[in-house]
């Protein structure tokens, strides 16, 4: 779920290698003719793609939340009670102009004193705190199970095998980019040679006519990357030295029984140690940390201010709490997360992080009902490996035995962005059980560091879309609690029976109203309408 260094190249190059009864009233249309809507066959335009999660799917005829309408024909510029939103995440750009205005400061903090001030047990935290110290890369769960050595630690066997298979494929995927590249590398040194210039371009390439062998190889290679999308052999090869620096540094890191990436010096397998462990530092502290940014721009972005992005909630402050690392996060750092958030005031939580492994699953959990018990929504994504989650384990989740122990978690599992069989996010995990809802996630367009934007896809995505609307429809109904926030989320979305792929297999189509339990996707619109009916 988080933005790990990636082994498997995606885009061009990779084809080189391998409820409630008032919820018919809300609608915008009769609820027997949602299904029948007119498929939109033409590209999403420019705009439409930095927006779409915003867009309605009726008058759009695009699966998104309905936000533009509701700000429109709703809430017109009300504000509302402000509503702070702690991002549990990799940290976040808090200088970055469409987000400076937003963040939230901790009044009763004195920053740079080197005193805990308000007596929280955390040291100069002014805008959040930071889980992680100074580290960045880490293990993933299965490699840590593996490297403990407690052969009859719970699911040792199952991690064990998982950490082999992971490597063993890694290695062959490793040697052939490795030879690719290689031959890039030719290449360009031959095409660089001959035109005696390192910017010559593809035009010159396909125009070269010689009886070189080598040449008319390379040339061949050449224009084969362009008939994959590819522009040129300089950009080929650089996506390639990309991937495959990814993929060694996974190998390095996350898979790597022997590294230690924990800087922090408490012991993670102890919760009441060092308490404090960490510092204030807030910020990304690597150039392709963006995960953290990027959801907080789908948040809380500043709406209509002619910078990038517009974010789902007009009226919040961000909390920032950096606890997921280039790896698999710490039950430790995450229980501890959430009670910070929990403890500092924040009344909605997005957690856009993940995993299948979870040694101290018990520590998370308790957070999670420590965050109910105390009414605040935590927001969580459902997953990026295709699968349902009601058989195959996705931590952290609010249920033992299905079994739930929190009534303010929502899971969220991804939408792209064209209504039809193929609006379920390929990459998106789903379960009737324990998804609770559907979001727009694919090719979502917001903040990146150093003030860019850009679009990436996620159920990391989707997951704050959701917490963005429970913070505005707190916001405008502050007298509602969190368990009535979620039920309000998940009773006004539009309920689509459309036959979907599922798990990105052409061979899965089910109805879609089967992969999450309230069978809907988030409708802003609709939820603030009842919203309105449940504070009466």
């Amino acid at each position: 779920m988080k933005l790990i260094k990636p082994f498997v190249l995606v885009g061009s190059l990779a084809l080189v290698l391998t409820s409630c009864g008032g919820g018919a009233e809300i609608l915008s249309t009769p609820l027997e003719n949602i299904d029948s809507i007119a498929l939109k066959e033409a590209d999403l335009t420019e705009t439409e793609k930095h927006n779409w999660g915003h867009l309605d799917l009726v008058k759009d005829t695009i699966p998104g939340m309905s936000v533009d309408k509701a700000y429109a024909e709703i809430i017109k510029g009300k504000k509302g009670k402000k509503i702070i939103v702690a991002v549990i995440d990799s940290g976040i750009d808090i200088n970055h102009e469409d987000l400076n205005g937003v963040i939230w400061t901790n009044k009763k903090e004195v920053a740079g004193n080197g005193i805990d001030d308000d007596k929280n047990g955390y040291v100069d935290d002014i805008h959040g705190w930071n889980f992680l110290g100074d580290a960045y890369d880490e293990q993933l769960e299965m490699t840590r199970i593996v490297a403990n050595g407690n052969t009859n630690a719970p699911r040792f066997a199952e991690a064990k095998a998982g950490l082999d298979e992971n490597i063993a494929q890694m290695g062959p995927t490793k040697t052939r980019y490795e030879q690719i590249y290689a031959s890039l590398v030719d290449a360009d040194n031959a095409f660089t040679a001959h035109f005696k210039t390192a910017d010559y371009t593809s035009e010159q390439v396909s125009k070269l006519e010689t009886t070189d062998e080598k040449l008319t190889q390379y040339k061949g290679v050449a224009a084969q990357m362009v008939g994959f999308g590819l522009p040129s052999i300089q950009e080929a090869k650089k996506e390639l030295k990309g991937a495959l620096d990814g993929l060694t540094g996974r190998l390095n890191t996350n898979y790597n029984v022997d590294f230690k990436g924990r800087t922090t010096g408490d012991n993670p397998d102890d919760f009441n140690d060092k308490p404090g462990y960490g510092n204030a530092n807030v910020l990304p502290i690597a150039d392709d940390e963006i995960h953290g940014t990027h959801v907080t721009g789908i948040i809380a972005a500043v709406r209509d201010n002619g910078l990038g992005a517009n974010g789902v909630a007009n009226n919040v402050e961000i909390m920032s709490i950096r606890a997921v690392p280039n790896g698999d996060e710490y039950d430790k750092d995450v229980a501890k997360a959430i009670r910070y958030a929990v403890d500092n005031g924040a009344k909605v939580i997005n957690g856009s992080f993940g995993k299948s492994f979870s040694p101290h699953s018990d520590w998370v959990r308790e957070a999670i009902k420590y965050a109910s018990d105390n009414n605040v929504v935590f927001v969580h994504a459902a997953g990026n490996d295709s699968k349902n989650v009601d058989t195959e384990a996705n931590f952290p989740d609010d249920n033992v035995n299905y079994v739930e122990i929190s009534n303010s978690y929502i899971r969220v599992g991804s939408l792209a962005s064209k209504y039809g069989t193929s609006m379920v996010s390929g990459f998106s995990n789903y379960g009737q059980k324990n998804v609770d809802v559907f979001a727009p996630g694919s090719q979502i367009y917001s903040t990146f560091p150093n003030n860019e934007y850009k679009a990436i896809s996620g159920t990391s995505m989707a997951s704050p879309a959701v917490a963005g609307v429970a913070a505005l429809v707190w916001s405008q109904y502050p007298k509602l609690t969190a368990a009535q926030v979620k039920q309000v989320i998940m009773d006004s979305g539009l309920p689509i029976h459309q036959k979907v792929v599922v798990g990105g297999d052409a061979n899965d189509v089910r109805d879609f109203g089967t992969l999450s339990k309230s069978g809907k996707m988030v409708n802003v619109y609709n939820a603030l309408i009842m919203a309105q009916q449940l504070s009466k």
